[in-house]
């Protein structure tokens, strides 16, 4: 039990430097837009192996984040925010786990994709709540078009939020109609 444990968790720190790799790809425009690619290995961990692996992986890929030199701090309350709740907060996505994996073993495909999809949603809205909040009080100033901090938050971290979940979705339902057991860990005794 104790060697499936460290397995579980050493399998969450490589998908959290997976997710990492995959955040060192440039798919944003300008600094207000991104697509989080690394949200991609991050969800498809959660489903597979649960909420507190997720959330223990996505803390991880939130710390690489400063380790690597690509955090963009203005002070304490802001790392804590953005680089720790937020990023841990996509473990989220873990929260379906058993019933995505029951419906793969009963061959139920279809209610496995919706799960997947809802599952998505939970991860990323989590994660992109802090962001939004983050957004309000402490980028706010750089609000464009005459934007408050609120619509412009809103506006740029939603636009992101929902480019994250599309671009996660499809990645995932093309993986799970290749090989939906990947999603269901083998246990070792």
């Amino acid at each position: 039990m104790q060697n499936e444990k460290l397995r579980v968790y050493l399998e969450g720190t490589l998908f959290a430097a997976i997710a990492m790799i995959l955040s060192l790809i440039p798919v944003g425009i300008g600094s207000s837009f991104s697509i989080s690619l690394g949200t991609i290995p991050l969800t498809f961990f959660a489903v597979r192996r649960g909420t507190l692996p997720g959330l223990f992986a996505g803390f991880l890929w939130g710390i690489l984040h400063v380790v690597a030199g690509t955090a963009y701090i203005l002070n304490i309350y802001q790392f804590i925010i953005e680089y720790t709740i937020a990023f841990t907060s996509v473990g989220f996505a873990g929260y379906y786990s058993k019933k995505i994996i029951q419906s793969i073993k009963d061959q139920s495909t279809q209610t496995a994709k919706r799960y997947l999809i809802i599952t998505t949603f939970i991860g990323s809205l989590a994660r992109w709540f802090w962001h939004f909040v983050a957004g309000v009080f402490f980028f706010g100033d750089y609000a464009v078009w005459g934007l408050d901090p609120i619509t412009f938050s809103l506006l740029f971290n939603g636009a992101s939020m929902l480019s994250t979940i599309a671009v996660t979705v499809v990645v995932l339902i093309l993986l799970f109609n290749r090989a939906p057991s990947m999603f269901v860990p083998k246990i070792k005794k």
